[in-house]
């Protein structure tokens, strides 16, 4: 069943389809969410459950119904951002870590080296920053889903982008 379907049934109170909506693009809201806030916390899954329930009682209002993923994606990175601001970031992106390699081992320490670098230099960035630059690096998000994801005008959102970016880069110059 196409998206735009499952709307308009959702819109029409069908809790079943609105179901299949969550069961679609749930893992990948959870995933979303789980870069803005960080990896190793229940947080992101607390995030995509309110980001549901909000879409289950706004999803008469969705104005394109064929972007119904992107209207999701938009709710699931307000709440986590939300959740962003409350705390203190702390995260262990150690997790993303523990895969099995095949790569000869020197290559695998000095991958794993290099990631948890760039980990620990993206927690230290202000709030702000971490989630438009995970939210445009990692998750791919064009400048006007930040811009109303976090409510902050185009200028300051390529503002703190070009500050993370900037400060990334300097930060993993030694591992060129």
């Amino acid at each position: 069943m196409s998206d735009a379907s499952l709307v308009e049934r959702s819109a029409d109170g069908d809790t079943a389809a609105f179901g299949v909506l969550i069961r679609r693009y749930g893992p990948h809201m959870r995933a979303y969410a789980a870069r803005i806030l960080g990896y190793g916390d229940g947080e992101a899954d607390d995030a995509v459950q309110e980001a549901a329930l909000q879409a289950w009682q706004r999803i008469d209002r969705v104005e394109d119904p064929e972007r119904v993923r992107n209207w999701l994606f938009r709710i699931a990175a307000n709440k986590a951002l939300d959740r962003l601001r409350r705390r203190h970031p702390h995260a262990d992106l150690e997790a993303m870590l523990d895969a099995p390699d095949e790569r000869p081992v020197d290559e695998v320490v000095a991958t794993r080296m290099q990631v948890r670098e760039l980990a620990r230099i993206v927690q230290a960035l202000p709030d702000a920053q971490r989630a438009v630059w995970v939210m445009r690096e990692v998750g791919g998000a064009p400048y006007a889903e930040i811009v109303e994801a976090t409510g902050l005008p185009a200028p300051t959102v390529r503002g703190l982008l070009a500050r993370a970016r900037r400060h990334v880069l300097e930060q993993m110059e030694g591992w060129r």
